[in-house]
């Protein structure tokens, strides 16, 4: 999942993690910071969708949707999440970034907590039959029984491959976003081959496309903070990959997935449809999307490990690095949909993607020669 994104230290190094209570506490359990995040990358697909397949905004259509997608989005995501909550109140209070949650804190019970997530996670499912379809729903279904019985319950304490595997849970929302936006469409139980068509046949590669970047994404971002933050995972019982392979072996990981991500760039334009080599488009989305994955490719190959920490314990380079991930994955989404609306809007995307490389850069060269100083 993606919840590294929203907790722990903050470029600056402030902890994100508060003590809350009262309805504050209740909206703290379903990680809002992370949960909006991940529906954004559903709306995206909304937007891509529209545009791709209907040939633009029908905002009488296309909003709708979006608030659909936002609000059963949420309720699942928000109910898988509290319910992550309630299965890691034994251990969630021997770390610093999940001490002051709202269960371990006192703040809200455990049953009652329980009780929540349950209710969200079922109001959610139920939301996309009635007011999406049963493609959507199913796949909503999916990442919460996937993010709670296999990632939390089975992985997370098991496997160092459990932010790996369990990231597909948090790569899910591009397709229900796309599925929604799809239309009438219905599972079908005719037979097995009618039934797996019918819920992976999508008619695009696109949102097949953002699954598998935000599943690739997910390990080399995560793992960058779990370079410096190891020690908490390991007194709590969590395998994540330094602790038990070491920093070395995490980092050669993280370049794998890192150049997966290039790999995949190079295969963006066919997630548009209907353009090929001979379409300036093909060029531009394609170049762009390679240059943000090289970009970003590029922390990861610079880590050091071995550098000395910061003052809040963290490796500069790897901090460097996750923070660039965000970054990365929020242009790919940007460029995706820009292109979407064709060779004018993949021009734009290619623009906004070098002002925000640009400027970044010019504030990492800042922050290293004031460091310096």
């Amino acid at each position: 999942m993606l919840v590294s994104r929203v907790e722990g230290l903050t470029p600056k190094g402030r902890d994100m993690t508060e003590p809350v209570g009262g309805v504050r506490a209740w909206l703290a359990l379903t990680k809002p910071g992370v949960v909006v995040l991940l529906q954004i990358t559903a709306l995206c697909a909304v937007l891509s969708h529209d545009l791709l397949e209907v040939g633009g905004f029908n905002w009488a259509d296309t909003f709708p949707t979006m608030v659909i997608v936002f609000v059963g989005g949420y309720l699942t995501a928000g109910g898988a999440n509290t319910i992550n909550m309630w299965y890691d109140r034994d251990i969630d209070p021997l770390m610093g970034r999940t001490a002051n949650r709202p269960i371990p804190s006192g703040a809200i019970s455990a049953n009652g907590a329980l009780a929540f997530g349950t209710a969200l996670s079922v109001g959610g499912v139920v939301w996309f039959v009635e007011f999406a379809n049963s493609v959507a729903a199913f796949w909503a279904a999916f990442s919460i029984l996937f993010y709670v019985f296999i990632y939390t319950i089975w992985l997370k304490r098991t496997s160092v491959q459990n932010i790996v595997i369990g990231g597909l849970a948090g790569a899910t929302p591009p397709v229900i976003g796309w599925a929604a936006a799809s239309g009438d469409l219905s599972i079908s139980t005719d037979s097995a081959a009618a039934l797996a068509e019918s819920i992976f046949d999508l008619g695009s590669l696109m949102p097949w496309f953002l699954l598998t970047l935000i599943f690739l994404w997910t390990p080399p971002h995560f793992w960058a903070m779990a370079l410096y933050r190891s020690e908490e995972y390991d007194a709590a019982g969590v395998p994540m990959m330094p602790g038990v392979k070491g920093a070395e072996y995490t980092l050669s990981q993280m370049k794998f997935y890192a150049v997966l991500l290039v790999l995949l760039s190079v295969a963006a334009p066919s997630a548009l449809g209907g353009i090929d080599r001979h379409d300036s488009l093909y060029y531009v989305f394609g170049g762009t999307a390679i240059i943000i994955s090289l970009w970003y490719t590029s922390t990861v190959f610079r880590i050091d490990v071995d550098e000395p920490r910061t003052a809040g314990n963290r490796i500069p380079s790897a901090a460097r690095s996750f923070f660039v991930s965000m970054l990365y994955l929020a242009l790919m989404f940007v460029v995706v949909v820009t292109a979407s609306a064709g060779i004018t809007g993949g021009l734009l995307g290619a623009l906004l993607a070098a002002a925000a490389i640009g400027r970044n850069e010019m504030r990492a060269r800042s922050a290293s020669d004031d460091s310096a100083a």
